[in-house]
């Protein structure tokens, strides 16, 4: 039996001890979730249209992810709207911030490793790029909406009297913390996975502006970006429509 598939069965037990019923269904989130990323590998390399193949995965992730995570159908609800707004709004900005920075593709020092390989498979490197990005982003979007949907919805049910504005101002105090983690465990998250990269950057004496020049770097920074706007815009929309939807059901 391999490493990874004794991981994998010590997570499976965790998260059923520790979630119960909603635990097996965020394993089986991630187990599906992993799929489809394989599904799009393949039908992005057999050729098919990328922007096309995009689109219908963003919503199919987003189900997967905020649906099978969460037992309360309310809380996935307003989620989904939210991240899916959300990732659209992003997926503009995914869009023209990678056209300006023109950092798809293979970079120098791959190109080394790849000697005597064709680097031109025929495909849209740019748009390639595009979909990493967006595929990155839905994570930290779908988190974001399920935390903020999960504290309102809760806070709701313990003061079931409280007024639209006032559940507002309090989904406005939770978004302040929620920010606070999110943004910490992206940075985190990119500074441990980037150690090894900094390292290599320094041992080989690369100056400020090649770091900040090289396509992985830029790459990695840009999803970064993407993933913290994503998570700004994330929080204040979900108060919305949760302290929205509430009100109309009161009425």
């Amino acid at each position: 039996m391999s490493t990874l598939m004794v991981l994998i069965i010590v997570l499976a037990v965790l998260m059923t001890l520790v979630g119960g019923e909603t635990g097996i269904r965020s394993f089986f989130s991630v187990l599906i979730n992993t799929l489809l990323l394989i599904l799009v590998a393949m039908l992005i390399s057999w050729g098919l249209s990328i922007p096309i193949i995009t689109l219908i995965f963003i919503p199919l992730k987003l189900v997967t992810i905020i649906f099978l995570g969460t037992h309360d159908y309310t809380v996935a609800k307003n989620s989904f709207y939210a991240a899916f707004v959300v990732c659209l709004i992003i997926s503009v900005l995914i869009i023209g911030c990678q056209w300006l920075a023109q950092a798809a593709g293979l970079g120098p020092k791959a190109g080394e490793v790849l000697v005597g390989l064709s680097q031109m498979p025929g495909l849209s490197y740019p748009m390639i790029a595009v979909t990493v990005a967006i595929f990155s982003t839905l994570g930290a979007i779908a988190e974001a909406a399920v935390a903020m949907s999960s504290g309102l919805l809760e806070l709701k049910k313990h003061h079931p009297d409280i007024s639209r504005k006032e559940l507002e101002v309090s989904g406005t105090a939770i978004g302040n913390d929620v920010l606070g983690t999110a943004m910490n465990t992206i940075l985190f998250g990119m500074f441990g996975s980037f150690l090894s990269l900094f390292l290599w950057y320094f041992r080989l004496g690369y100056t400020f502006g090649e770091v900040v020049n090289e396509k992985l770097f830029v790459n990695e920074a840009l999803i970064i970006l993407y993933s913290l706007i994503g998570v700004l815009l994330t929080v204040p929309l979900s108060t919305f429509l949760l302290a929205r939807g509430m009100s109309k059901e009161e009425a």
